[in-house]
């Protein structure tokens, strides 16, 4: 439709571009002319300048020779001035800045003529002055032009004699003469030639007038063509410039450019006159193709097969959806008549009965399941819809078919049929009951076997187990408050299935057995929420428990006997003290009394002291008493002082016969524990006898035969805990002993059962605590062993003041 009118835009951008291009030649042309004419000026004008400056500098030379005096320079000097028209004056200017000799050009003025005898005025000549001086080298300057004068250009060239500053020769030019008689008369007839200083002024020459700035914003407006350059060897202080004079109309004022313009326009105006002629019909065409392609690109992305058949049964259409899932093509199946080649050959009597019954207006409304074979022989299940097909005339031409694949749905539900029964044969195989009912009412939504075995179907087991064990079960409310109370308010609703479960051990009297109970909530297949309880029969593992707390209790109360038992010769030579005593008192009294050599006092302090061993001797038996009797696990808030006193004075005994010094510290302020006093003072006494032991065995000498108990508060995992420590001076133990030092039945005296440190760790760690066992070095030399337990400060009361450090020597 813009074909045309593109065409004649081409064109017309064309012939612009033509002229447009003939255009930026000519002015690269003239460009190029105006640099070179440039520059074959500025050579002209350098080697003018060049030759001068040789002339000076040889002039300088027979000065600094003394072959050139004030005469002579001065007929040189105005031979020169004579002979080249630009050179005005020549110096002679001595170290002193004095004008030994000077000629002027008579052209000169008056106000410019240096006069012979002078000294050389402050100012730019002066400076120069200087800077040839220092350089030693010819130096050019510009000086200021005075009003009246025109411009100069000054060269200083440096006398040296002998190494030394002479002073020098200055030579001054017209900047004027030196652009007329420097640049050749053809150039500067074609263009505004001009010398320019470092500033951009005109120095001398002419220059084309500037042009109306309103024109040259104008996209055909030629741009001035002009070029310039620095004068060497003067440098940026002299630049020449050539502006070229405008010659040429540009292209508003060709008459062929206006010309293919018209008849440019006109062809356009042709062309767009026709453009919307056909316009309508274009639009008309756009919008059938669209909707076209609309019908087409609907049938290529659904993704339902589609088959349409005439009243023969021979099919007109197919789309893309159908092929892509038979695997034939269009062609191969538009024309077709039955049987077609996407029907198993097992199952072409069925589907063609079945067409015929379709063919006949016998169509099922839900739909018909078939299985259809691909191209290249696999088969998949499809679904097929069959409705009429009505014309635009509202007549029937046929039949519409529409075909969806159900392969995987189909094996997905085969997959969770079998998922399913999976999953109940494992329920159903369990060895817990599980229950799901719903909160508020008394029906079972699930129960498996072991459940049913139990309580039957009935609500009651789960209900019954939910109030024992003590989980939250909202009633159900009652018809009252329906309105104005929720029975679920509070429970979450959402994220029910993470939800943690709640344990509970309960003991079903209907049953005879314990269970553990564990419940949690989750929202059951219909929406509602529900709380699945799982009970799992523990009355095995109780009654096993039961069984092992009765044994260790008996193990315990056995390994305080056996400890009792291996230090019978020690109690007994403790006891032995307090009775020898209350024996030699009783005999003292009686021969004392027989001899009638005693007083009433004396008899007195003497019952005293009998009845005080007596009473010694009871504490001792009290203690051991204590100690060994059986007793029921009896956990109670127990002072930590009071436990190690007892342990001590029962440890003693043992400590006292094998010759140990104990010593013992306390730390103060300590909380109260929440254990059985009798077990821990049990675990005291076994490390301070292996102690005393392990320093007999060891046989240190009596400065080294010491043990140290420590009781202090410690931080463990940021928990606050109270740590018990034996430290003993023995050997230490072996590698291979401790790794199996808390075995049982594994010991290292010969007379050992084996059972003390194994009962030990058991009693700490049902306290919650731990023990632990290290060597200690003194540097590669082992110098004792270390037994240390700590029990964690769990419902302690306000702390108490303890026994502050103690020795007790034995």
């Amino acid at each position: 439709m813009l074909a045309p009118l593109a065409a004649v835009l081409l064109f017309l951008a064309a012939i612009v571009s033509a002229f447009w291009y003939l255009r930026l030649e000519e002015m690269d042309r003239e460009q190029e002319a105006v640099k070179r004419d440039v520059e074959y000026s500025q050579q002209r004008m350098r080697l003018r300048l060049l030759e001068r400056q040789e002339q000076l500098m040889r002039m300088a030379r027979d000065i600094t020779n003394k072959e050139v005096d004030e005469d002579e320079f001065v007929v040189r000097a105005e031979s020169m001035v004579a002979q080249y028209p630009e050179l005005l004056m020549l110096t002679w200017i001595d170290e002193r800045r004095r004008l030994k000799a000077t000629y002027a050009a008579p052209s000169l003025n008056a106000g410019q003529i240096r006069v012979q005898g002078e000294v050389l005025r402050p100012g730019e000549t002066e400076t120069m002055y200087s800077l040839a001086r220092d350089l030693q080298q010819p130096v050019y300057s510009q000086p200021v032009a005075g009003p009246d004068s025109s411009g100069l250009l000054q060269l200083h060239v440096p006398l040296a004699d002998q190494g030394k500053f002479g002073g020098v020769v200055l030579g001054e030019y017209s900047i004027d003469g030196l652009l007329r008689y420097g640049v050749p008369a053809e150039i500067s007839a074609k263009y505004a030639v001009a010398l320019l200083d470092g500033k951009n002024r005109v120095l001398a020459g002419n220059t084309v007038p500037p042009r109306n700035p309103a024109t040259q914003l104008l996209p055909w407006a030629a741009q001035p063509n002009e070029y310039e350059v620095p004068v060497s060897p003067v440098g940026n202080g002299l630049i020449v410039r050539a502006q070229a004079y405008r010659t040429g109309l540009g292209v508003i004022g060709s008459g062929l450019f206006w010309l293919v313009g018209a008849l440019s326009a006109m062809t356009a105006w042709m062309l767009i006159a026709n453009w919307r002629h056909t316009r309508r019909r274009m639009q008309a065409q756009r919008a059938l193709m669209a909707e076209t392609n609309f019908r087409r690109a609907m049938e290529n992305s659904v993704l339902t097969g589609m088959r349409a058949l005439d009243m023969h049964g021979r099919i007109t259409y197919v789309n893309a959806a159908f092929c892509q899932m038979t695997g034939w093509s269009e062609a191969e199946l538009v024309g077709r008549t039955p049987p077609f080649p996407y029907w198993p050959q097992e199952d072409r009597e069925s589907l063609s009965a079945r067409l015929d019954d379709e063919l006949k207006g016998r169509t099922i409304q839900g739909g018909f399941q078939v299985r259809v074979k691909r191209k290249n022989g696999s088969l998949f299940d499809a679904r097929l819809y069959v409705s009429p097909l009505v014309d635009a005339k509202g007549s029937q031409s046929g039949w519409m078919t529409s075909m969806t694949d159900i392969t995987e749905p189909n094996r997905i539900r085969e997959q969770l049929q079998a998922s399913h029964e999976r999953f109940t044969t494992v329920l159903e195989a369990l060895d817990a009951s599980v229950s799901v009912a719903p909160l508020g009412s008394e029906e079972v939504l699930f129960a498996n076997k072991l459940y049913r075995l139990w309580f039957g179907g009935r609500a009651a087991g789960h209900l019954g187990m939910v109030a024992q064990a003590g989980m939250s079960e909202q009633p159900r409310p009652t018809d009252e408050s329906m309105d104005s109370f929720d029975s679920f308010v509070g429970l979450p609703t959402s994220g029910l299935p993470s939800a943690v479960s709640e344990n509970a051990e309960i003991f079903v009297p209907e049953l005879g057995k314990w269970l553990e109970v564990r419940s949690r909530y989750l929202n059951w297949v219909d929406g509602r929420l529900a709380q699945m309880v799982i009970a799992t029969d523990i009355t095995t593992r109780r009654q096993a428990e039961e069984l092992a707390a009765a044994q260790a209790e008996r193990a315990q109360s056995s390994s305080r006997l056996i400890t009792m038992g291996e230090m019978a010769s020690s109690v007994a030579h403790e006891l032995n003290q307090p009775l020898t005593a209350i024996s030699n008192y009783c005999n003292g009294l009686m021969s004392r009394i027989k001899s009638k050599q005693i007083g009433e006092d004396d008899v007195l302090a003497a019952l005293d002291k009998t009845a005080r061993q007596a009473q010694r001797a009871g504490q001792i038996i009290q203690r051991i008493r204590s100690f060994v009797k059986r007793s029921e696990p009896n956990r109670t808030l127990s002072d930590v002082s009071i436990m190690v006193s007892e342990a001590i004075e029962l440890a003693e005994i043992e400590l006292r016969r094998r010759n140990v010094r104990l010593s013992h510290y306390v730390a103060a302020r300590l909380p109260h524990l929440m254990v059985d006093p009798i077990l821990i003072e049990q675990v005291l006494v076994n490390l301070l006898r292996n102690a005393a032991e392990a320093i007999e065995y060891a046989a240190r000498p009596p400065g080294r035969r010491s043990v140290e108990l420590r009781v202090v508060p410690k931080q463990v995992n940021e928990q606050p805990v109270v740590e018990f420590s034996v430290l003993d001076s023995g050997q230490g133990l072996a590698p291979e002993v401790m790794e199996r030092l808390y075995e049982a039945f594994f010991s290292t005296k010969a007379e050992g059962m084996g059972i003390g440190l194994n009962l030990c760790r058991s009693i700490i760690e049902s306290h919650h605590g731990r023990m632990q066992a290290e060597n200690i070095y003194n540097g590669s030399e082992v110098a004792g062993c270390r037994f240390s337990f700590w029990l964690p400060v769990s419902g302690a009361t306000n702390p108490i003041v303890g026994k502050d450090a103690g020795v007790t020597t034995a």
